[in-house]
């Protein structure tokens, strides 16, 4: 009988063992950016607040515009761990991009917050520039032709 309790004992703390290995207090997570960016955007006011404004509440923006100094970028993006069936994978929770257009006087005068599924719906051209710098030489071609012939290789 004592060999059976044994037993038993053994397999209720290994199971209570998986069972606390699954819990969690605080889901873990890797941020990137400014944190919480939708509610900070929400606190700015169209035609009132200004890039002093801007920068007391959010901060340095990420990166301005080229050909305009009044656009200014801001990201948040955050990746969780992924469920047991997901093999610990990182999941994108958040990846947002909040633009900042401010007039030629400092005042918001437009504020765009894209989030994930707005970027999907972006388009892209599928123009090809051509470069004519990288292109390989006859030398370089013949050579790399030469290579792959001796070698098996690409």
């Amino acid at each position: 009988m004592s060999l059976f309790c044994k037993f038993s004992i053994k397999i209720l703390l290994i199971s209570i063992l998986f069972i606390l290995n699954g819990c969690q207090l605080q889901e873990p997570y890797k941020n990137h950016g400014i944190i919480f960016l939708e509610n900070r955007s929400k606190k700015l006011v169209l035609n009132s607040s200004n890039k002093n404004d801007v920068i007391n509440l959010i901060g340095q923006p990420h990166s301005k515009s080229f050909n305009n100094e009044n656009e200014w970028i801001y990201l948040e993006r955050i990746l969780t761990k992924g469920e047991f069936h997901k093999l610990g994978q990182n999941i994108l929770k958040a990846n947002n991009v909040l633009v900042l257009n401010f007039d030629k006087y400092g005042i918001l005068e437009k504020k765009t917050l894209l989030d994930k599924n707005d970027k999907n719906k972006l388009t892209f051209s599928k123009k090809i520039t051509k470069n004519e710098l990288s292109q390989k030489s006859f030398i370089e071609k013949f050579f790399s032709s030469l290579k792959s012939k001796m070698y098996g290789t690409k």
